[in-house]
């Protein structure tokens, strides 16, 4: 048969579309066996809609964390499945490695592992999984894309639970069950000891001391059964990074120890997340039940690029309690423009509760005012004194408003909340 001229190479299952070769002999006859060869591979390929896939995976991790995420794929089909299979989680999921090898003969199940690492909290999801199968020769391949949705709730980390156990020493001093006591004014009466150099003249029970010809003082235990609200900004400047991590995650991170702390303390912790609506309410728990709530409700919350409403955190507040209580502030205090809302609503707190303002500083502001080598580190230091300046001036706006204000780096704020919650305890002011 003469290999000469114009002729037309159909491929079989219209895979390959139509070639039309010009060409010398040789090359006519070459690239019509590939093309036959390349088909048979094809056909010989094992189908990957034949997959039968199921999801093994965990319900939650903390974010930071690593889980694994397992596929477990079955052969139904006649043919092996030669491939790779990519399991399509978000980018933000820390999905590794991001494919996989298969060999799986006909009937036969196979487990392929992922290692999850996500690096934002929320709801990570995985819609599909894509499967890719080689002929024996591996030169052609079908795809297929398989819908199997799967889904993790990543938490946030609660790494300022390393600050717990320190905390709850102190409290533990506060309340008498260690040799030091302390006395708070206001605070409920635990018992009597004898008179140490340094102990406040106005705890001395005079009448005890005349009956033992010793001076004795009144041991006072911090009051129970208290009332703390954390009311949390989730408007838009909570959106704002420092030091690499959102606004809003360190007044999460706060908020857990602080909660992890007063729940301890026999105080009723009470979380609001709010912006213009509730993002999120945790009422009504207690102990190791609300810290579980707290971080379910805080996982899925993102900031709304939206202003704080103000004006209606007084009749929040009155929703949570109407008794006198701890009312923690959550919020960004370093531009005295976006804090006029918070200081026309002060008021009418601080004339009921005890009112603390929480708010995360940017270390590499205080970096960027000692730095003065050249013109620019000149005029970053002059923004950045002008930064310290406007949230010093909001501070001192908020305590002459009858609040207090505690301010720190992501790392340092979440335990210098909780010390300042110690402070007011001891000097029973809850």
């Amino acid at each position: 048969m003469a290999w000469s001229g114009r002729f037309v190479l159909l491929v079989a299952l219209g895979i390959v579309p139509i070639v039309v070769f010009d060409q010398p002999d040789w090359l006519g006859l070459w690239l019509l066996f590939a093309a036959l060869v390349g088909a048979l591979d094809l056909l010989l390929a094992g189908s990957p809609r034949q997959l039968r896939l199921e999801r093994e995976l965990p319900e939650r991790v903390r974010l930071g964390e690593t889980v694994a995420s397992a596929l477990l794929l079955t052969n139904a089909g006649r043919r092996t499945v030669r491939g790779i299979v990519r399991d399509g989680w978000q980018p933000s999921a820390g999905a590794a490695p991001t494919r996989a090898r298969l060999a799986l003969p006909a009937g036969e199940r196979r487990r392929i592992e992922t290692s999850l690492t996500p690096f934002r909290r929320g709801e990570r999801r995985a819609a599909q999984v894509t499967v890719r199968s080689f002929g024996p020769l591996g030169l052609l391949a079908r795809q297929a894309t398989i819908e199997l949705p799967g889904a993790i709730r990543v938490l946030p980390p609660f790494n300022s639970r390393k600050h717990l156990p320190s905390r709850l020493a102190r409290l533990r001093e506060l309340d008498g069950r260690t040799s030091v006591m302390i006395r708070g004014q206001g605070t409920e009466f635990d018992s009597l000891r004898e008179y140490v150099r340094g102990d406040d003249v106005r705890s001395i029970d005079w009448r005890a001391t005349a009956r033992r010809s010793d001076l004795v003082v009144r041991t006072w235990r911090p009051e129970r059964d208290r009332r703390v609200v954390i009311v949390i900004d989730s408007g838009r400047t909570s959106a704002a990074r420092i030091a690499n991590e959102p606004r809003i995650d360190t007044a999460f991170e706060s908020s857990l120890l602080l909660a992890a702390l007063a729940t301890r303390a026999g105080d009723r912790v009470d979380v609001v997340v709010f912006d213009r609506r509730v993002r999120g309410r945790i009422q009504g728990a207690s102990g190791p039940e609300l810290l579980s709530r707290m971080v379910d409700v805080m996982a899925p919350i993102d900031p709304e690029l939206i202003e704080m409403d103000w004006s209606a955190v007084p009749s929040l507040v009155r929703s949570v309690t109407s008794q006198h209580a701890l009312v923690v502030l959550m919020t960004s205090i370093d531009a005295g423009g976006g804090s006029r809302g918070l200081l026309g609503m002060l008021p009418q707190l601080t004339r009921k509760h005890t009112v603390v303002v929480s708010s995360v500083t940017d270390p590499s502001v205080l970096s960027a005012s000692v730095e003065r080598g050249d013109r620019d580190e000149v005029y970053r230091a002059a923004a950045a004194e002008r930064s310290m300046l406007d949230t010093t001036r909001v501070s001192a706006a908020i305590r002459q408003l009858g609040a207090d204000v505690v301010t720190g780096a992501p790392a340092d704020l979440p335990p210098t909340l909780a010390d300042r919650y110690i402070a007011l305890k001891a000097a029973g002011r809850l």
